[in-house]
């Protein structure tokens, strides 16, 4: 049986995330950088795990202004310091809730920036593994930030993505871009049902490129979120493919 994660970038205050919860298995909660805080973040980790759903640590850019999405000139060594410190954050919390966190997705440009710079990504696997060696790294298929995690021996998961547009070389149409955001929950959900079945994807020049992912994100932050992430566990369900999160038995 064919089987995937969906997973979700949640605890952004987007008021979205008690409806997308119960549709998705992986939640990525902002860790106080981009977005939230710690009451957030306790609020976030009790949603998840009132609905069984994998809890992550979900680090960006510190630029609450630009919500994570601005490229910051930071040195490996401040880049390996704000991840850290975010993880832990959201761990030091989770711990006292009794609440595990499973893994750990970078944010916006900070995710953009690691699937293409090897000194970028490896201050993040450095911060992971240094954390804790058995947390898994989410990363765009296929990306440098994989290669990075596969050499210093964190698990890294791949991941494309219902809600976003690609260019031929495999990375994320720029938003702003011709193609870049999808919208439609049907539309977005055929997307998915390709990746999964068929290993492909469409992009935004039409051409398909082939993509081979254990996870699927959808941006809790999008004014369609929850519609996207409920067609999309529809569609997926109805096709015989397991839903669960890495790891999960």
């Amino acid at each position: 049986m064919l089987r995937i994660d969906l997973n979700c970038d949640v605890g952004e205050e987007s008021g979205s995330d008690p409806a997308i919860m119960p549709h998705v298995t992986s939640a990525n909660i902002a860790c106080g950088a981009h977005a939230g805080d710690p009451a957030t973040m306790r609020e976030t980790l009790l949603l998840a795990a009132r609905h069984g759903v994998a809890a992550g640590a979900h680090p960006g850019y510190p630029d609450r202004d630009g919500f994570g999405r601005r490229e910051l000139e930071m040195t490996p060594r401040e880049i390996y310091d704000t991840v850290t410190d975010q993880i832990r954050a959201l761990v030091d919390i989770a711990r006292a809730l009794a609440i595990p966190v499973t893994h750990v997705k970078p944010h916006g440009a900070l995710y953009n920036a690691a699937a293409v710079d090897a000194r970028v990504a490896r201050s993040i696997v450095r911060a992971v593994f240094d954390t804790d060696p058995d947390l898994l790294l989410y990363a765009l298929a296929g990306s440098v930030l994989m290669t990075e995690a596969e050499l210093v021996g964190v698990r890294a998961i791949g991941e494309a993505f219902a809600d976003r547009g690609y260019d031929r070389s495999g990375v994320l149409t720029p938003r702003g871009g011709a193609g870049a955001l999808i919208d439609d929950p049907a539309a977005a959900a055929a997307r998915v049902l390709r990746m999964v079945k068929g290993r492909v994807v469409a992009c935004s020049d039409g051409s398909d490129i082939s993509i081979r992912a254990e996870t699927i994100c959808i941006h809790g932050d999008g004014p369609h979120a929850a519609d996207i992430a409920r067609e999309v566990r529809r569609v997926l369900v109805d096709e015989g493919v397991r839903l669960a999160a890495p790891g999960a038995a």
